[in-house]
């Protein structure tokens, strides 16, 4: 599996990611379904028996890091491996203090002297004034650094333009940002840009945003219902893709991995099954003519409903 190092933090990690916001069971609705102890474990294992070498969690995430720390306990961390967990709040402090007591108490869940990767996680439900003043959750995350309990630091979020805010204040390492690159959604494109012009990583998260060009029924688009014309566009695509003889969930994880800019692309799983499927995904033959396919019938007029009006792929 592709490995790249990811710059201010010297960690080398995977293109893929395993997020476990699922396997906290704090957003049941979201996901579709609870996740158990033993389900959870059981997944966790089966990450660090994968080529996937890094998993990203939350002090946030219900039950996550606690999960994740019960199965390190029992086997250790392999030297290879790379976990990153995010600051939260408390309610609504996010102070420079609460950022720190944050980071202990994912350490102490983790059952980790240093984390790899600390992020400052949605900081767009915040004043930046408060959280970038002096003292504040910014200096505590580069204080953190600067003591040698982090390796890297980061900002993590869905709003564009408060992580543009973030990168310009160029102090961190990498930036990561979800649900906003996706087959759908390029919304993010110059977040990517700015943010590598920087000279920071770039990691994609919800490439599947957020189920619905995974699922076939029953999957949320971006955390919420999907209106009529993204339905539209996911009928489209998964006509496009039986035209290829490929899986609408590996087009839309490679039109992520494909992309140099892209350090690594966070998955979230909820079952040990769902490792195999993502490597499945990932190692799936995928034609390069069907990617200028993709952008002509995304741009196709919302009123084409009919399997005609589709390019189609090119035989011999």
């Amino acid at each position: 599996m592709k490995r790249t190092i990811l710059p201010g933090v010297g960690r080398e990690v995977t293109h893929l990611c395993v997020g476990t916001s699922p396997l906290g069971s704090a957003m049941p609705l979201v996901y579709g379904e609870a996740v158990d102890d033993a389900s959870a474990r059981a997944t966790i294992n089966a990450v660090l028996d994968s080529s996937i070498r890094f998993l990203d969690t939350s002090n946030a995430y219900g039950e996550a890091e606690r999960r994740i720390g019960e199965v390190l306990k029992l086997r250790g961390l392999p030297e290879d491996f790379v976990v990153a967990t995010k600051a939260d709040p408390l309610g609504k402090d996010f102070s420079g203090a609460r950022v720190r007591a944050s980071h202990a108490e994912s350490t102490a869940r983790l059952g980790l002297e240093m984390l790899d990767l600390f992020y400052l996680h949605d900081p767009e439900r915040f004043s930046f004034a408060d959280l970038t003043a002096k003292g504040g959750a910014v200096d505590a995350l580069v204080e953190l650094k600067r003591d040698g309990l982090v390796r890297g630091i980061g900002v993590a979020g869905g709003d564009l333009d408060a992580m543009r805010r973030y990168v310009d204040l160029g102090v961190f390492d990498v930036v990561l940002n979800h649900n906003r690159y996706t087959l759908l959604d390029r919304t993010a494109e110059p977040l990517i840009n700015e943010t590598v012009d920087a000279g920071a990583a770039f990691i994609n998260a919800a490439p599947y945003a957020s189920g619905f060009l995974a699922k076939t029924f029953g999957a949320t688009y971006q955390y919420g219902a999907p209106s009529e014309d993204v339905v539209r566009r996911v009928q489209r695509l998964r006509a496009l893709c039986d035209d290829y003889g490929v899986s609408l969930p590996a087009l839309a994880l490679r039109f992520s991995t494909r992309d140099p800019r892209i350090s690594s692309t966070v998955i979230g799983v909820s079952r040990p099954e769902r490792i195999a499927e993502l490597a499945a995904n990932d190692a799936a033959e995928i034609p390069d003519a069907i990617w200028s396919a993709v952008e002509d019938a995304l741009s196709l007029q919302a009123s084409l409903a009919t399997s005609e009006a589709w390019p189609k792929p090119q035989r011999g």
